[in-house]
């Protein structure tokens, strides 16, 4: 029977240790730090990375080089006869259309199958899990490519910001947005679901924030995964805010009763998020099960 290796990028928050573990290829991010390259959980850890981006360093994300995809594939078909290969949203960065470009060389056509399914940190994570579900009962490559792209626009991610500074500073909104907000002490809420992070909401504190996003969150379990807890996956994700996050998961299992409290995870949010964002946000996202 063919083999299909599972082969993602950091941006998962599946880290090297983890990745190994699971059995999943994880690609290292690449940022820009003060002019010096750093890659994401090699030499750039998460407590690392919040000391510089709370120090004013001057941070940026970038993508792979092609060299560096390449490898990786080529690591991964020496013990497996296919790769499928789920990168970050190509709303949200180059990579995946790199990525896909690349596939379409000699030596990886039909053997590489890269899909664009629009996901980012915890979904993207679930994906990969799922994915490695299909492949190790058996499923062909093609077949699971098909089905992760049959299911990426079910899921979202709703994210509270905790501060405007690192969205003025990333130019998603002006200076004077910024000024505003901050004197309102606005806490926006922003969503991913398909390629994009838009706003979504706002709100005058972290309580009313938490509250829009479970709110968000129930409607979507009621509007569009058939009304029943038992069909979606939730996953909670923050950026140094762990207390908050979790108060947030006991806060939607009193509000929304059935739930598996066991299968909810609590991640850290990607640092490519979190670079946009900065430190404090916290997030929620609900996805669809693959069998549901």
């Amino acid at each position: 029977m063919a083999k299909t290796a599972i082969v993602t990028d950091s941006n998962s928050g599946i880290t090297q240790a983890e990745g190994k573990e699971l059995g999943i290829y994880v690609l290292p991010m690449p940022f820009i730090i003060n002019d010096e390259t750093y890659f994401e959980d090699i030499n750039l850890s998460q407590e690392e990375f919040y000391e510089k981006l709370e120090g004013d360093a001057d941070i940026s994300t970038t993508q792979p080089s092609p060299e560096q995809v390449m490898n990786i594939w080529d690591d991964a078909l020496k013990d497996y006869d296919y790769v499928i290969h789920i990168p970050m949203s190509s709303g949200l960065s180059g990579s995946c259309s790199t990525a896909i470009m690349l596939s379409h060389e000699d030596e990886y056509e039909g053997k590489v199958f890269v899909v664009d399914n629009q996901r980012i940190s915890v979904t993207q994570r679930r994906a990969c899990l799922d994915a490695k579900a299909m492949a190790d009962s058996g499923m062909d490559p093609k077949s699971i490519y098909d089905k992760l792209m049959e299911m990426k626009l079910e899921a979202s991610i709703y994210i509270m910001v905790d501060t405007l500074k690192y969205l003025k500073k990333g130019g998603r909104i002006t200076a004077a947005a910024a000024a505003l907000g901050t004197i309102l002490k606005l806490k926006p809420v922003l969503q991913i679901q398909g390629e994009k992070l838009d706003a979504f909401s706002k709100a005058r504190t972290i309580s009313m924030a938490k509250n829009i996003m479970i709110e968000a969150i129930m409607k979507d379990i009621e509007t569009r995964f058939g009304g029943d807890v038992k069909n979606v996956h939730i996953a909670f994700a923050h950026t140094k805010n762990e207390e908050e996050i979790s108060n947030m998961k006991k806060e939607l299992l009193e509000k929304i009763p059935g739930i598996d409290e066991e299968s909810i995870v609590i991640n850290p949010l990607s640092l490519s998020v979190s670079c946009h964002i900065g430190p404090g946000a916290l997030a929620v996202a609900v996805e669809k099960k693959l069998n549901a």
